[in-house]
């Protein structure tokens, strides 16, 4: 196990009619408050008239950015980082799924920054200050409700970056399974993909001793694979909505992440597809996860082998460790299809005419990846394998 520093300043909020705590939570920030959503769902399911309704009694000045994108703009950040600063925005309320709360965060740091907001995801300044925020999560996937991290993309240039900075923590995220339950089969299946996606990226390591790190690894995974099946064909039970809520921020919160060094290079060849085709994430990395998974296998069979026993219950009765890992690749594989989650790149019309352009994202920054280092020629073997 590495040494670890562990550090999480966001109030999680959990469960039903927690909305009620928002009025408190957001005004002991200030008054003048930047409401920030997507498209029309929180207002077709009644939770924005309930958010407005609460801010009202409270006695807040609402000021609105809606529209934000599922792969969030650079350019929408940048409105709503002028708006802040144009009406002196006190605090920020993301109402919504991640890409909102990751669009939030890069405007609460862009309000306090003079030059261009984009800086920050091209790595050529960090934050030196944000406005605070807090959350009101709408889907179960990317964990941002309690994490430092935003993943942000310039439509014009194609390019698509995570980024972070501690000064980007929710101040509180308030999380009711009821507002989950609306979220169609689709957005359901790609939301607990990420999910588990932000488990393997923590989980495939080559740090010893991290019996404890593993057993948290495995049972998110477990609850995930158990749950989601019953969740594609009963969307409104809120049981499994909170189970799979809960999941999708412990997954990426940090708890898993303390004393291992994760990998990250799967969600880096995903961003550089959808910076250029425009995907669902989740959708991208049902498709590219597994093909990872083979490329990378030999660095590191027996932990492969581990998953495929521990997760998916694969027998290892006489038969090689490499058979065993293959098995249980291949059963993430069929599980995601079983709950309707893409195989194929060809399943949103992508061929290999762009393969140069997305390998050019993916490898801006040279070689990456800690499980194993990819380079050109093993980014552009995945994306083949995913075509």
């Amino acid at each position: 196990m590495k040494n670890f520093t562990f550090h999480n300043p966001t109030k999680l909020i959990f469960g039903k009619g927690q909305l009620q705590q928002l009025p408190k939570e957001l005004t002991a920030y200030g008054k003048r408050v930047l409401l920030v959503y997507g498209g029309g769902s929180i207002k077709r399911s009644g939770l924005y008239d309930q958010v407005v309704s609460l801010l009202k009694e409270a006695g807040a000045e609402i000021f609105e950015l809606a529209g934000v994108e599922p792969n969030p703009r650079v350019s929408t950040v940048k409105r709503g980082a002028d708006l802040c600063k144009k009406e002196k925005i006190d605090v920020i309320l993301a109402v919504g799924g991640g890409s909102v709360i990751d669009c939030t965060k890069a405007i609460a740091a862009g309000a306090k920054y003079d030059g261009d907001v984009w800086d920050f995801m091209t790595r050529k300044a960090s934050p030196a200050d944000a406005l605070p925020f807090g959350t009101v999560l709408t889907l179960a996937a990317t964990g941002s409700e309690m994490n430092s991290g935003s993943v942000i993309t310039n439509w014009e240039t194609q390019e698509k970056y995570g980024w972070g900075s501690p000064l980007v923590f929710p101040k509180f995220s308030i999380l009711d399974p009821v507002f989950t339950a609306t979220v169609p089969k689709d957005q359901t299946v790609y939301g607990m993909v990420d999910i588990m996606s932000h488990v393997f990226e923590q989980y495939f390591h080559h740090t010893p001793n991290t019996l404890v790190q593993d057993g948290f690894c495995e049972t998110i995974l477990k609850s995930v694979i158990e749950t989601a099946p019953k969740l594609v064909n009963d969307l409104e039970n809120d049981e499994y909505r909170e189970t799979i809520l809960y999941s999708g921020t412990m997954a990426l919160n940090g708890i898993l992440a303390m004393g291992v060094q994760g990998d990250w290079a799967t969600h880096n060849i995903e961003h550089a597809v959808s910076a250029v085709y425009d995907i669902p994430h989740g959708g991208g990395l049902a498709i590219l996860f597994p093909n990872w998974m083979t490329h990378v296998l030999d660095e590191n069979v027996g932990r492969f082998k581990q998953f495929a026993v521990r997760v998916f219950g694969i027998s290892a009765d006489g038969k090689s460790d490499r058979d065993v890992a293959l098995e249980g690749i291949e059963a993430l594989r069929s599980f995601w299809n079983s709950i309707g989650a893409p195989s194929r790149l060809a399943d949103y019309d992508i061929d290999d005419s762009k393969l140069d352009v997305m390998v050019d994202r993916a490898m801006v920054y040279g070689p990456f990846g800690y499980f194993k280092r990819l380079d050109r020629e093993d980014v552009t073997a995945i994306y083949k394998a995913s075509l």
